[in-house]
């Protein structure tokens, strides 16, 4: 006797209104499957029924599918999507989408169409500001997933977001291994300290005993972001031997938190300034925070960036029915 076939799986999502309890709606007309749970990711199988099959995510939504590091992004962020320029657009609040002329490369992930690293990394551009996009771009790089040949090709001229993610990429390192590594270089960067990344201390026989974030150039000084795994007691014994034998070796090591990074910068900016020698000057770190200001990374930029990328749909106006009496 033949066993019966395996049942064909239900789709993870499906357009219209699913009498069934194994659909849960997502947005008007579009439900996606209940067992899929309720993240973000999940929902986006939904959201691509919305698009024509040359559409595909792009900007942050691209880049959280990618699992990228993102900046703290706030409730209420749109779904980006890119469609042809003649593609009709989806009416439905919370989304946010960008007509192109030339259809956007893009790969399945997951089975969610996604545009490609570039036009991800432009898309992006397009709503965020430059300490974000810096974030975004050592990340894709740190992974390899991108070369800078392959983002140079996407920025051409009267391509929105083309000058933004140039500026970014030119203060991009790929060695870099965190969000809070990249803000630690750029306020340095920003400050006009020259910092290197990633630098190897050798002891007196030659043997590497440390690598550490940030070496100020030309000082004894190291600079380093110490993030919550730092004070787990396992890795803190690990961390206290290490900084002995970076000691032996004749550096100073710093280590910061991220409250230093986005609240107490001029205390970070006052020991360079002490281990370059050069006269303390607080007016320097303006250039940091004017730029932190922006950032997702502070209530201010999430606000602004939920302003300029949240779509506005067009109110609809009200027929009164019937004869209207003059007042």
């Amino acid at each position: 006797m033949n066993a019966s076939p395996d049942p064909e799986p239900m789709p993870r999502a499906v357009r219209g209104h699913p009498r069934v309890t194994s659909y849960v709606r997502e947005s008007h007309g579009v439900h996606r499957r209940a067992d899929l749970g309720d993240d973000r990711l999940a929902s986006l199988h939904a959201w691509q029924l919305l698009m024509p099959d040359n559409g595909c995510f792009t900007a942050l939504t691209s880049a959280a599918v990618r699992r990228w590091w993102l900046p703290p992004t706030p409730d209420g962020s749109p779904v980006f999507m890119a469609l042809g320029f003649d593609d009709p657009r989806p009416m439905r609040s919370g989304v946010r989408a960008s007509r192109h002329t030339r259809t956007v490369e893009f790969e399945d992930i997951d089975g969610l169409r996604c545009a490609s690293v570039a036009e991800t990394l432009l898309g992006c551009a397009r709503w965020l500001c430059f300490i974000d996009l810096v974030v975004l771009i050592d990340c894709v790089l740190h992974t390899e997933q991108c070369d800078e040949v392959a983002i140079k090709a996407v920025i051409r001229p009267r391509r929105p977001g083309a000058k933004a993610l140039a500026r970014a990429l030119a203060f991009a390192d790929a060695r870099s291994e965190s969000p809070f590594e990249t803000l630690t270089r750029l306020l340095h960067v920003l400050c006009a300290i020259e910092v290197e990344s990633q630098h190897l201390v050798y002891d007196e026989n030659g043997t590497e005993v440390a690598r550490m974030d940030l070496w100020i150039v030309g000082t004894d000084a190291a600079h380093e972001y110490d993030g919550d795994e730092h004070e787990k007691a396992p890795r803190r014994v690990k961390d206290r031997r290490r900084d002995r034998a970076i000691d032996r070796a004749g550096y100073v090591r710093r280590g910061y938190t991220s409250g230093d990074i986005l609240h107490r910068g001029v205390t970070v900016l006052e020991d360079a300034d002490r281990s370059l020698g050069r006269p303390h000057d607080p007016s320097r770190i303006r250039t940091w925070y004017d730029e932190l200001r922006k950032s997702l990374f502070m209530p201010s930029g999430q606000a602004a960036f939920l302003d300029r990328a949240t779509p506005r749909l067009p109110e609809r106006r009200r027929v009164p029915r019937g004869p209207v009496e003059a007042a």
